[in-house]
C-alpha cells in the first residue's frame, strides 16, 4: 500500500511540476513581449519625430518633420537613419528639401508636374553632406548621423521638409500617418502610433515675435537589445564613435599589441583618468 501511495505522490508531482515548467515558460514569454520596447542601459531615452504642418497648400501642406535623438549615450551612426510610415489616405509627396524618399513609386496617373513620390508607404533618408543650399534646411543633410542628447545636443537632431499633396488642408480633414517604422540603421526600434499634441511655438530670429504650427503631431520609438539582435550584448561602439563624438579608445588596443593580459586596462586608467581631470576626450 505504502508503494503504491508513493508511486501515486511521485506521478501527481511530476505532472505539477511539468506543468509549473510550462506555465513559468508562458509567463517568461508574455514578459519579454511586454518588455521588448526597452532599453535597460537607458530606460527613459527614445527617439522622438516631430511632424510640424507649418503652411496649407491647395491640396495639402508643407510641413517640416524632426527627429530628436532624447537617448544619453546610444548615437545614430552611419550610413544613417532611415524613416518608414503609411499614408492614411491617399497622399503624395509632390516634393522636399533635406531628405528624400528610397522610391518613387508608380506616378504614372500624374501628367506634367510629377511628384517626388507616390507610394503609400514612403521611406525616407537624410541628405548627404556637401548637398546643394536651395535643397537644404535646418538641421539636415549629416547623411542621417545623429549625436546622442548627453553627448552633443545641439547635434542630436535631423530634420526635412515635405509638401504633401492630396491630403486635406484643415485641422478636420488631416489624417495622421500610421505605422512609423524606425531603422538607425538597423533594427532595435519600435514606435508607437503618432499622437497629436499642442501646435509647436517658434520664435524668430530676433526673438521678438512667436509664431506656431498649423498642427503637430508626435512619435516616439524607443530601442530594445532583444528586438536588435538575438543575442544581446554590450558593444562600445554602440555609444561612442570618434567621427560622432571622441572618447578615449586605449581600452580597445589591448587585443592586438601582446600586452599580457589584464595589464592593458591598467595601463589605460591613467590616460583617460588624466582627461577627465582636464576636460579633454581626445
Amino acid at each position: 500500500m505504502e508503494s503504491l501511495r508513493g508511486s501515486v505522490t511521485g506521478s501527481i508531482t511530476s505532472k505539477l511540476s511539468g506543468f509549473t515548467i510550462l506555465l513559468l515558460f508562458l509567463l517568461s514569454c508574455s514578459t519579454f513581449t511586454s518588455t521588448e520596447a526597452y532599453d535597460a542601459l537607458d530606460p527613459n531615452g527614445n527617439i522622438t519625430i516631430k511632424w510640424d504642418i507649418m503652411s496649407w497648400t491647395p491640396d495639402g501642406y508643407v510641413a517640416v518633420v524632426t527627429i530628436f535623438n532624447f537617448q544619453q549615450y546610444r548615437h545614430i551612426q552611419a550610413p544613417g537613419w532611415t524613416l518608414g510610415w503609411t499614408w492614411a489616405k491617399k497622399e503624395v509627396i509632390w516634393s522636399m528639401m533635406g531628405g528624400q524618399t528610397t522610391e518613387q513609386g508608380d506616378c504614372s496617373k500624374y501628367k506634367g508636374n510629377i511628384p517626388h513620390c507616390c507610394k503609400k508607404d514612403p521611406t525616407v533618408v537624410d541628405l548627404l553632406p556637401g548637398t546643394p543650399y536651395n535643397q537644404q534646411i535646418e538641421n539636415c543633410c549629416k547623411g542621417g548621423v545623429i549625436s546622442s542628447w548627453a553627448q552633443d545636443p545641439t547635434t542630436a537632431l535631423s530634420s526635412f521638409q515635405l509638401s504633401v499633396g492630396a491630403a486635406g488642408t484643415t485641422n478636420k480633414t488631416v489624417r495622421v500617418p500610421k505605422n512609423f517604422t524606425l531603422k538607425a540603421p538597423g533594427p532595435g526600434y519600435t514606435c508607437g502610433p503618432a499622437k497629436v499634441g499642442k501646435p509647436t511655438k517658434f520664435i524668430t530670429s530676433d526673438k521678438r515675435r512667436v509664431t506656431q504650427a498649423m498642427m503637430t503631431w508626435n512619435v516616439t520609438c524607443t530601442y530594445s537589445q532583444f528586438l536588435a539582435q538575438k543575442t544581446p550584448c554590450v558593444s562600445l561602439s554602440s555609444f561612442y564613435n570618434e567621427t560622432i563624438v571622441s572618447c578615449p579608445t586605449r581600452a580597445c588596443d589591448c587585443q592586438n599589441n601582446g600586452t599580457e593580459s589584464g595589464s592593458c586596462i591598467k595601463n589605460a586608467l591613467p590616460e583617460i583618468n588624466n582627461n577627465s581631470s582636464t576636460g579633454s576626450r581626445d
